[in-house]
């Protein structure tokens, strides 16, 4: 399992690059896995809730609730 701090919000958006907004979780993780990112990357996508991200600004609250 990643720990979180190991995953920045860089991060995530670099794999979450061409995705269309709103989105939901499912295509958050379509889309990382498509563009090639880590297991690290992968498994804080996972851990997302599932609801709509309206933005990289939602994302990255996402990420900033996990830690």
């Amino acid at each position: 399992m990643a720990r979180y701090s190991d995953v920045s919000a860089a991060e995530v958006q670099q794999f979450l690059h061409g995705i269309d907004y709103p989105a939901r979780k499912n295509d958050l993780i379509k889309k990382a896995r498509d563009n090639g990112a880590s297991d690290d990357v992968m498994s804080v996508l996972n851990d997302f809730p599932d609801q709509d991200f309206n933005s990289p600004v939602d994302v990255s609250k996402a990420i900033g609730g996990l830690r």
